[in-house]
């Protein structure tokens, strides 16, 4: 099910304009993954509602939260809202591993 896909904030929206200018090898994982979202929502892994870290709760609000592999050791991850018109996927972030595992306790 196609969506549309953005960022939470402006700040993260200017990281991967930064990183997309230097063309990082980052940059085009996040860049396909964005673009793989947009077609298909659904296409990452989703986090079980009492699995989600509470800190991206009290942030930005959300319901559900999605995971997208990047590359080996890279993950982006992401939220669904929806209205009766559309579908939209919010971008909230992207990390290593290792932040990874702290956001989630691991």
């Amino acid at each position: 099910m196609e969506c549309e896909v953005t960022f939470a904030d402006s700040s993260l929206k200017e990281s991967y304009e930064e990183l997309t200018g230097n063309n990082d090898r980052l940059a085009k994982e996040i860049a396909r993954a964005l673009d793989e979202i947009s077609r298909n929502f659904s296409c990452g892994r989703n986090v079980r509602k009492k699995l989600i870290p509470k800190r991206l709760i009290e942030k930005y609000g959300i319901k559900n939260l999605w995971i997208y592999n990047l590359r080996k050791d890279w993950r982006l991850i992401y939220s669904v809202q929806t209205d009766d018109i559309e579908i939209l996927a919010i971008v909230l972030n992207w990390m290593d591993h290792k932040d990874y595992e702290r956001l989630f306790g691991f």
